[in-house]
């Protein structure tokens, strides 16, 4: 029996009510690639996902997902698959998202899997529903199952269209659930009439006009804002604490129990005065790594290495190269920086918490949530409202662990909304990484050897795609299980986790051999590849952009570039055009276009919005996003120092699909940006003629390449 937050599917169905409930669980290893399985295997991920599809006695839809919005579209792409093969129009169904209380569970919202992962499940459960009601309506109609059609929610006699019955006539007065325990009849592609369009966004009404609610934008009766000490650094540790002058003020409550200490008021502005008056004394460590000294330090504390991917001799491979090459690539630590901090609201009535918070993975808060304040999961409900952005940061939950812990002190409703400075102490950072790749090249220009390895960040993006005979991966400390010390503070996802920065150096290292044989970077990657997709995606990239062949580099300063890599399923190539000002290092970005085979394509246009975000997104993490630090004391709390892309860095952007309808859709929000990096650093070496090494890429960083050679 799969359990919605500590409430058996008997107990689901009855909250429901009348009409037909279909329950759908499909295995994860159907729906992943087999080496994706392997690895979310090794991390202990379920075994399979659920939807549940709801058809009331009205003839309204519900979809309940465990899976959140935060602006990547899926609260619509995710309707356009239930109602494609439900076959009813599309605003007849209500989608409920990321509330533990009614929703089946769900492991969070990250990795690109919501379309490629739980797209099946709801696409398995909404065709399952058209099989019931259609047996309904043979009975009904007396007419067998294979006389019949259906059209937006209206079950016809096919040689009769004046003898039908609606969904709603057929679901009054049942009550039937059905688990889904067969594989479905999903609707081909040819048939589509919802799928593979691309309707107005439904929650764009609610955004556009300031509507939607976030956790920020909650109110109770009674509430109270809560402000909460935090230390100057990581690792610092409390010496002594003095609240009197937060005590002696008007209308404030003060906390201060097992380490929490916080100010509550009635408005923000009061708690934050509140916080002003408390004094702490904190024993702060010396710092053992910054900035600068973290590559070295990466790799002395590696730990010993995994290697996902091996094959043929190194050896081999070096003896038969005429040209062998080496570099060493860095990436610095980076915030996700979303629109919303992480906010948090709870308040707990009659024994039962009920905590709306901004987080990807409301049922993983609900488990922690329970276990800091001594409650059963099963009556600790997690409200997931919009979410204004996450990137694989709003994993973690805790602000929404602290406004439990002090609406249960006070017993009163507390809203924990971190500052901008918070979000970027406790934000979960992008890892630095230092990436070091030996290969090599024959005489005909054919990869022989390929030795790559990875410190501090992982083994996404790193995947061997080439057609190399004598290759090596290995990994020093996956991000997700680094050891101790490795990283001075927490690290985590962030947009393609890895995928950044393995693409940066492989990218690179691919153009470094085009130039040293004298090829044409397009030329040199079709000759090394097998594999037919991309094969497929770089020559639809070339066509997009208008590829002429040329080796780099010019050194006009104007220069081009290429990059390619796979991530969530989808197979991804970029070329770009910049402009590099010798005299002040700035590169300027013109144009970007992006090629993407991910299978069938559900929402054209929210496709589209998914590689620009991640195009203009990687701009960031290319040129200027790069979290300063002094060991645990973080240097760039705000976006005074911390900059972002703004308009003026945003390029002509172009987007094209290399058509696979044979292919279930493959994930979108992630594949654009892993090849940002390699991209604008290959045509900064086209416009100058040297590589730049080192992400960001400052123009400090680019002018001092410029002066080395």
């Amino acid at each position: 029996m799969t359990s919605v937050a500590g409430m058996d599917r008997r107990e689901f169905v009855k909250l429901l009510g009348g009409g037909i409930v279909v329950l759908v669980n499909v295995p994860m290893k159907s729906v992943l690639d087999p080496r994706e399985w392997e690895a979310r295997q090794r991390r202990g991920y379920p075994e399979d996902i659920n939807a549940y599809l709801h058809i009331a006695e009205d003839g309204s839809v519900t979809l309940y997902s465990g899976k959140i919005e935060m602006g990547q579209g899926v609260m619509t792409s995710l309707t356009q698959m239930a109602a494609e093969d439900l076959n009813v129009a599309l605003d007849t169904i209500r989608i409920v998202m990321g509330d533990t209380d009614s929703c089946p569970w769900d492991m969070g919202t990250f990795g690109s899997l919501t379309t490629r992962m739980f797209g099946p499940a709801v696409r398995a459960a909404a065709a399952q529903a058209r099989l019931v009601l259609t047996d309904l309506a043979a009975t009904r109609l007396g007419v067998p199952r294979s006389a019949l059609v259906v059209e937006s929610g209206v079950v016809y006699v096919a040689a009769d269209r004046g003898r039908s019955v609606t969904y709603g006539a057929l679901a009054k007065g049942q009550r039937i659930t059905h688990a889904v325990d067969e594989k479905a009849v999903l609707r081909a592609v040819k048939e589509f009439t919802v799928m593979g369009r691309s309707p107005d966004r439904l929650d764009g009404v609610e955004k556009v006009t300031g509507a939607a609610k976030y956790a920020g934008d909650i109110r109770l009766p009674g509430m109270l804002y809560a402000r909460v000490l935090r230390p100057p650094a990581h690792g610092a540790t409390v010496r002594q604490v003095n609240t009197a002058g937060a005590e002696a003020m008007a209308g404030v409550t003060v906390v201060n129990q097992d380490g929490l200490v916080a100010v509550l008021a009635a408005d923000p502005e009061t708690a934050e005065k509140a916080l002003a008056q408390v004094r702490a004394d904190f024993d702060v460590p010396a710092p053992a790594v910054n900035t600068e000294s973290i590559y070295d330090h990466l790799v002395a504390s590696a730990p010993a290495a995994n290697t996902p991917e091996q094959g043929g001799d190194l050896e081999l491979g070096r003896t038969q190269a005429t040209q062998t090459f080496e570099a060493t690539y860095e990436n610095a630590y980076v915030a996700h920086a979303p629109m919303e901090p992480h906010t948090a609201l709870a308040e707990i009535k009659d024994g039962k918490a009920t905590v709306w918070s901004s987080t990807q993975a409301p049922f993983g808060q609900q488990t922690t949530i329970a276990r800091a304040i001594g409650f059963q999961p099963e009556n600790v409900r997690v409200i997931t409202p919009y979410v204004g952005g996450g990137f694989g940061g709003k994993v973690p939950g805790q602000q929404a662990v602290e406004a439990a812990q002090l609406a249960k002190i006070t017993g009163r409703p507390v809203q924990v909304a971190w500052t901008r400075a918070e979000e970027f102490f406790y934000d979960t950072f992008r890892p630095a990484a230092v990436l070091k790749i030996a290969s090599g090249v024959d005489a005909n220009g054919k990869i022989t050897l390929w030795d790559y390895q990875v410190y501090g960040a992982g083994a996404r993006g790193s995947d061997v795609i080439y057609d190399i005979p004598n290759h090596s991966v290995r990994v020093y400390g996956e991000w997700g299980r680094a050891p101790d010390g490795m990283h001075p503070f927490a690290v985590g996802a962030w947009r393609a986790p890895a995928a950044n920065s393995n693409r940066f150096a492989a990218e690179q290292q691919i153009d470094i051999m085009a130039a040293a044989v004298g090829m044409d970077p397009l030329e040199f990657r079709l000759q090394n590849l097998k594999d037919a997709r991309m094969l497929a995606t770089l020559r639809t990239v070339a066509g997009a952009y208008g590829w002429e062949p040329g080796v780099a580099p010019h050194r006009n300063g104007r220069g081009r570039g290429l990059a390619c890599g796979i991530d969530a399923g989808t197979y991804v190539a970029l070329a770009a055009d910049v402009t590099v000002d010798r005299a002040t290092g700035h590169v300027q970005v013109n144009r970007v276009v992006c090629a993407q085979d991910m299978g069938v394509v559900v929402n054209r246009d929210g496709a589209r919005m998914q590689m620009e975000g991640c195009i203009m997104m990687g701009l960031g993490y290319v040129f200027s996003e790069e979290i300063r630090f002094e060991g645990g004391k973080i240097l760039d709390v705000n976006f005074g120092t911390y900059e972002l892309p703004r308009f003026a860095a945003v390029p002509k952007i172009e987007t094209a699909f290399v058509p696979n309808d044979a292919l279930a859709p493959q994930g979108g929000g992630e594949p654009a940006i892993i090849n940002m990096g390699a991209v604008v650093a290959n045509a900064i070496f086209d416009a100058t003629g040297v590589r730049v090494y080192r992400l960001p890429m400052t123009p400090a960083r680019v002018l001092e390449a410029l002066r080395s050679t």
